[in-house]
């Protein structure tokens, strides 16, 4: 079978009429990327891809491995080339996208090709240095050397390169660049740029470079959300045999995207994303976004999968299809939690059913108990902040909300700890608890003095509230709240999660 590679783009070869095709163009190197995994590919490259096709940018990106071992030799065989699926649900309808990608124009190993990665630093079209390097990446290496060809961390491999950018263009403040990261860490920019200034104070790089850091360069903070599914292993055969030739970086994602970038909105001009229909957002400050993400796409998560796993459903596919599930989650995003946050509502409605949407997507099976990993830290972050505002706003308890801490608490009953994990039940199987150890330490002895009755039920729930070292204040001091969550859990344990989730959505209370 062929190869996808510049020669069979450049054949005769019959595409399906349905995959995009676009010319290869020999376009100058505009972009570094560190990463050269499924995320960026599927992201941010086809963005670059969108611009190009449009005339908007006309350049492309060398992408840089971070670490020793990567895809960059696989990508330059493909001559940077590789096809991205879309598939989901928009406007209600399934949607199935595909095309051929070629906005990257080679990898470069730093680790084999280190004289390689600091030429890319004389180059004068360069203008943007985009990154995901995990959440781990952005962080302080002490043991980095500026010497070490190349160091280990991202940061240190920034500075050295900005460095050799600095002495090329004699420090040229039109040389300058814009660093955009990726990874999921709050203020990543700010963050990015602390450790290269603290490298640099370190390496003694001299205040004339420092000060071209901050003159010269822009750290963006960013906010990305799209689920990259990622190279389709299970499927791959299917899909070979639908495009007619094979592709070893097959990448696949959701139609959802959006990315949030706290910057001058001059930047916007240089980078035209919004101008060919991509979900862009340039801001002065990106905290409202990262606040609607995190307390409605999060918190969604957060307050249906303990409840729904209980009730019987494994994957977030099946929440969506299920009547009752899914008015929950509904009534608890558009009753209780947008009703708490800043941006306009129509604003907040159109993301909310964008997310409804995307919970939706026969394409992407998420598994409800994977999600369900450190449950008590993501309510605390996710759903616990909803809870206070709305009492705040409102002056009565979110039913919904409150009821999704009384299913976490009947979701985490369990006796016995076993291969690091409290081990739950539900009618027809043994579940694992993953959380931290005092956490599961605390449930196991509290289930295990619980006697059944409604008096032992508000004794349980009260001794949970009351750990502060776990929510960050007494929950117990909310008003009503103990006994609220003490009548949602016995109405979980005395009827069934089932009975219990209908009572919650109807309109009285229990």
């Amino acid at each position: 079978m062929e190869k996808l590679n510049n020669q069979l783009l450049k054949s005769a070869f019959n595409f399906p009429e349905d995959l995009k095709v676009s010319p290869n163009e020999n376009l100058p190197e505009k972009v570094l990327q560190f990463g050269e995994g499924n995320f960026l590919r599927g992201f941010v490259d086809w963005m670059f891809h969108q611009l190009n096709k449009n005339n908007l940018f006309n350049g492309k990106v060398a992408v840089v491995q971070p670490i020793q071992h990567g895809l960059v030799d696989m990508l330059n065989r493909q001559d940077g080339l590789y096809t991205l699926f879309l598939r989901g649900i928009q406007n209600g309808k399934v949607v199935e996208d595909k095309e051929i990608i070629s906005s990257i124009s080679r990898g470069i190993n730093p680790y084999t090709q280190f004289e390689e990665y600091l030429k890319c630093a004389e180059n004068p079209e360069l203008r943007v240095i985009i990154s995901n390097t995990t959440e781990a990446g952005i962080a302080y290496n002490a043991d980095d050397k500026f010497d070490d060809k190349p160091p280990a961390s991202f940061p240190a491999k920034l500075t050295v390169f900005l460095y050799k950018r600095f002495k090329a263009f004699n420090g040229d403040i039109a040389k300058g660049l814009i660093i955009i990261p990726c990874e999921l860490i709050d203020r990543n920019g700010d963050n990015l740029k602390k450790i290269v200034i603290q490298l640099s104070n370190e390496w003694n790089l001299g205040n004339e470079f420092i000060n071209w850091l901050e003159d010269a360069n822009y750290f963006l903070n960013t906010l990305v959300d799209r689920i990259v599914t990622g190279y389709p292993r299970d499927e791959v055969q299917k899909l070979t045999e639908e495009l007619g030739y094979q592709d070893d970086l097959l990448d696949t994602a959701e139609i959802f995207h959006l990315w949030v970038i706290e910057g001058d909105k001059k930047l916007a001009e240089e980078l035209p994303f919004t101008k060919v229909g991509l979900n862009v957002i340039w801001t002065a400050d990106m905290t409202p976004y990262r606040t609607r993400k995190v307390r409605i796409l999060n918190g969604a998560h957060t307050m249906t999968v303990l409840p729904a796993y209980l009730y019987g459903k494994d994957t977030v596919k099946e929440c969506m299809d299920d009547e009752v599930i899914s008015k929950y989650m509904n009534k608890g995003i558009f009753e209780e939690i947008i009703p708490t946050l800043d941006l306009p509502k129509s604003e907040l409605e159109e993301f909310a059913a964008a997310v409804s949407e995307r919970f939706a997507n026969p394409f992407i099976k998420h598994y409800l108990l994977s999600i369900s990993l450190n449950s008590t830290s993501k309510f605390k972050t996710r759903v616990l902040p909803s809870i206070l505002e709305y009492v705040n706003r409102k002056g009565e308890l979110p039913k919904v909300l409150t009821f999704s801490l009384a299913a976490l608490l009947a979701f985490y009953k369990g006796t016995e700890i076993r291969d690091n994990a409290l081990i739950g039940s539900r009618p027809g199987n043994e579940y694992k608890i993953s959380d931290d150890m005092p956490v599961l330490e605390m449930f196991k002895t509290l289930w295990s003095e619980f006697d059944g009755s409604k008096e032992g039920t508000k004794k349980l729930v009260k001794a949970v509230l009351a750990k502060t070292d776990m929510w960050g204040t007494d929950l117990d001091n909310i008003q009503g709240f103990t006994a609220a969550v003490t009548n949602y859990l016995y109405s979980i344990l005395t009827k069934g999660i089932k009975e219990a989730i209908k009572e919650v959505i109807s309109e009285g209370d229990l």
